[in-house]
Formats: C-alpha cells, sequence, structure tokens
C-alpha cells in the first residue's frame, strides 16, 4: 500500500483533496496544483465553491488569476461534495479551531470532518490534519475515528500532523517557501507524508511523532502571545513614566543579540496567537500542570482594547468632551496591515466598547466596505470614505490598524485628535503646519 502511494507521488498523479478553502486551505491547494498534482478543494460554503470554480479569489492576498489559472489547467476542482474523497489518495484537512464560550478548546470541526472522511475512507489513503490543536488530538481523537471505518493504520491507511504556518499578506515567506513539519502517528505515515509535502514545498521537517508536531505549533505561538503580552505591560509601565515605548524599543534592538523586537498594540487578532495558546494551557490542566504564563499573556492582551478605550476617553476629557456622545472614528478592521483578514479582530471589541460608553462609533477600512458578523461581535456598520474631510468631522480618530491608505498626511490636516495604537502617525512626514492637533499613543 505505502510503496503503491509513494509511487504515486513520486509521479505527481496523487490526488490530493483539501478540506477547507480559507485561509490556510486554500493557499496549501494552490501550491500542490502549481507543483503539478490533481487536487480538489473541498468547501462546506456552496458560494466559496461557486467563486472558485468561477475562477475567482475572496482572499485579498491571493489574487483571481492565480485561482483562475488553476481552474483552467483542469487540475484543480473546487467541490462541496465529500463523496469525491475517495477519489483522493491523499487528504489535508484545514479546518477551523475555535474556543468556546469558556476558552475551552472546540475541536468538533476536526471531529466531523474526520467523520466524514472516515464514512469514504479506502485503503491507501493517506491523511493529515492541518488545523492548530493540543498534542494528543490526532493519535488519541482523529485516529480512532478513523479506524471506526474498519480500517487500520499503517496496514490500511497512513495519518499524520503537519501544521499550518500561513501569515496572511506577507510576502517574505509563502507556503511553498515556509519550512514544513511533518510528525505522524507511525513511521510509515511520517515517511508518506513527508514525500507528499517535499513534492510542493522546498523544505520539510520530519519529526518523530505527531504530538510533536503538535506540540511545536504551540510553542511558536505561546512564544508570540507571551513577548506580545510583555510588550503591551511594558507599554503600561513605561506610559506611567512619561517614557515612549516605541523608542525604548528602538534603543533596545540596537543590540545585535540577545533580543528580539516585538511591537505593542490595541489587541490580538488573527485565528492563532489569540486562541491556540489556550489549546495548550486546556491540555495542560489534564495533567496536572497549570500554564501561568499563557493565562497571564492572555490576561494582558485581553485587557487592551479596554485599555484603549480608557485612554479615547481620556484623551477627549482633556479636550473638554465627554466620551458619550463624542463622534469617534475607528481606523481599521483588519486584525494587521494591509489584509483583508479580520478573525479575531481587537478592533471589533474596542468599537463595542466605544458603544457601550455612548460614543457614535464609525469605522474606515477599505478591506472592509461592511463589517461582517464575527465571533463575538456584530457592529452592523458600513466604512465611511477615507478622505480628509470625512476625518475632519469627527472629534477622535482611533488608530487600530496600521493600513498604508491611513499613512497619507493629507488625511489628518483637519483632524482635531487622533489616539494611536500602532505608532503610524509618527511614521507619517507631514508638512511644517500639517498633521493632527494633538496626538495621544494608546
Amino acid at each position: 500500500m505505502q510503496t503503491t502511494l509513494l509511487e504515486r507521488i513520486r509521479a505527481r498523479t496523487a490526488r490530493v483533496g483539501v478540506i477547507g478553502q480559507g485561509y490556510v486551505g486554500l493557499p496549501l491547494a494552490l501550491v500542490f496544483r502549481e507543483a503539478g498534482f490533481p487536487v480538489t478543494g473541498f468547501d462546506i460554503d456552496p458560494a466559496k465553491v461557486a467563486a472558485l470554480a468561477r475562477g475567482e479569489s475572496y482572499i485579498q492576498h491571493i489574487g483571481p488569476e492565480r485561482v483562475a489559472a488553476a481552474v483552467a489547467s483542469g487540475q484543480y476542482t473546487p467541490s462541496a461534495e465529500f463523496d469525491d474523497l475517495r477519489d483522493c489518495d491523499a487528504i489535508l484537512i484545514c479546518v477551523p479551531t475555535p474556543l468556546g464560550a469558556h476558552r475551552d478548546p472546540d475541536n468538533s470541526f476536526i471531529h466531523e470532518t474526520a467523520r466524514q472522511v472516515a464514512a469514504r475512507l479506502r485503503p491507501g489513503q493517506l491523511v493529515v490534519l492541518e488545523s492548530t490543536t493540543y498534542p494528543g488530538t490526532t493519535d488519541e481523537e482523529v485516529l480512532p475515528l478513523l479506524e471506526a471505518s474498519g480500517l487500520r493504520s499503517p496496514g490500511d491507511f497512513l495519518l499524520a500532523f503537519s501544521p499550518e504556518r500561513e501569515d496572511p499578506g506577507r510576502r517574505d515567506f509563502t507556503t511553498k517557501s515556509i519550512p514544513k513539519l511533518i510528525g505522524g502517528v507511525n513511521p510509515a505515515s511520517t515517511e508518506a507524508a513527508a514525500a507528499l509535502y517535499s513534492a510542493a514545498l522546498d523544505r520539510v521537517v520530519p519529526v518523530s511523532s505527531s504530538r510533536v508536531a503538535e506540540a511545536s505549533k504551540l510553542m511558536e505561538n505561546v512564544f508570540r502571545s507571551v513577548n506580545v503580552a510583555l510588550v503591551n505591560e511594558l507599554k503600561l509601565i513605561f506610559g506611567s513614566m512619561g517614557i515612549d515605548v516605541w523608542e525604548v524599543i528602538r534603543a533596545a534592538e540596537t543590540k545585535p543579540f540577545g533580543f528580539m523586537a516585538f511591537y505593542p498594540g490595541p489587541g490580538l487578532g488573527g485565528h492563532c496567537i489569540p486562541l491556540d495558546p489556550f489549546y495548550l494551557s486546556w491540555k495542560a490542566a489534564e495533567h496536572g500542570e497549570w500554564a501561568r504564563f499563557i493565562e497571564l499573556a492572555g490576561e494582558i492582551n485581553s485587557r487592551m482594547p479596554r485599555y484603549v478605550t480608557d485612554k479615547v476617553a481620556e484623551a477627549l476629557n482633556e479636550d473638554g468632551k465627554a466620551i458619550k456622545g463624542s463622534r469617534t472614528l475607528v481606523l481599521g478592521l483588519s486584525y494587521k496591515a494591509n489584509i483583508d483578514d479580520d478573525r479575531e479582530s481587537p478592533s471589533y471589541e474596542i468599537i463595542t466598547l466605544l458603544q457601550e460608553r455612548g460614543a457614535r462609533v464609525d469605522y474606515c477600512d477599505p478591506y472592509f466596505p461592511v463589517a461582517r458578523k464575527v465571533r463575538k461581535h456584530d457592529v452592523g456598520l458600513a466604512s465611511v470614505p477615507c478622505s480628509p474631510e470625512v476625518f475632519a468631522g469627527y472629534d477622535v480618530v482611533v488608530v487600530a490598524t496600521a493600513h498604508d491608505a491611513f499613512r497619507d498626511p493629507a488625511l489628518y490636516a483637519g483632524v482635531k485628535l487622533v489616539v494611536d495604537t500602532r505608532n503610524l502617525i509618527a511614521s507619517i512626514r507631514f508638512p511644517a503646519a500639517g498633521g493632527p492637533r494633538r496626538l495621544v499613543k494608546a
């Protein structure tokens, strides 16, 4: 069985099925197609499948010409029919892993997908989970669900974990060039998965088990979460001392060793960093361990939107205005600059908190003409135009996302007050008499 699969991989005749055509699954499917493999891209959203079939892209940093070329080649087929899984030699699972209401892991998408795969599993297939999750998910949860089909690994099918490492909008690293970790539930699964990804990606790094691969992904995200929390806390401390944390960071990063710059902000966004560390803290508790750094980092980062709201209220008060009834403009719904990704964006929390305090809030974001309903928020707003005349009509402008579209100095010519969470204004070259009347860093 394994020999036949490896032969099909080497010949690039193995059909690759990618379940989930979002920010992780779509670029992965395109990379395999571009490497010469026939690919089926699965998604339960018929609107996405229809758009892909027309050669359209709904992700800003993935150009429609790339999707159109994939469809025109005849080697990429979008599908909402899980029965097509039987035709796939490799099945890659890229589905969401959100948190529940009490920050408990929600692996229901993984479990349901595994059941759908099990119902169609046949001998000779390789299944790879890419969704971020806690150690033990692949061998303790996915493997039994697949073996409920009556087939066994490694004799009948192979199973591995390979964590996604997508960073939407990044240009120096891509799906193809980011090193890929591979950990199988047995050596045969590791070998087959490594062979598959090596045929499409630049570098593959096999590890000893699926648990090591799962833990590695969480370590990456915990590392970032903890360090962002540290610099956010330092921002609060230095701010109380009248010290600009951004200048401190610039000074510290002149040291050529022993320091890595992280930057403060209005809170954490994206699918990974705000959520994934809690998968590890939850699993640690099961083993009698308390993940104190993870929990503390989560507490600090999650309080930043409230800190920003307080700074807005204080800044308005200094101008003789109350936050209640103030005209407030939030710049940016995306969780980071120049992308159309608003997953877990702190902007939604900031808007909601400002509204709760009576502010009349609008937002401006060229990537989101209309605010979407997200996991915890439904602000029901549409973007205002990005123009000096519009900006000048607000009592305060809050910079939540540092889009390049917000770097035009003319935008701030008539602005009375800016509360800047991203140090954006300091990076703009204003004419001698230009710029906002007053700037507050938050």
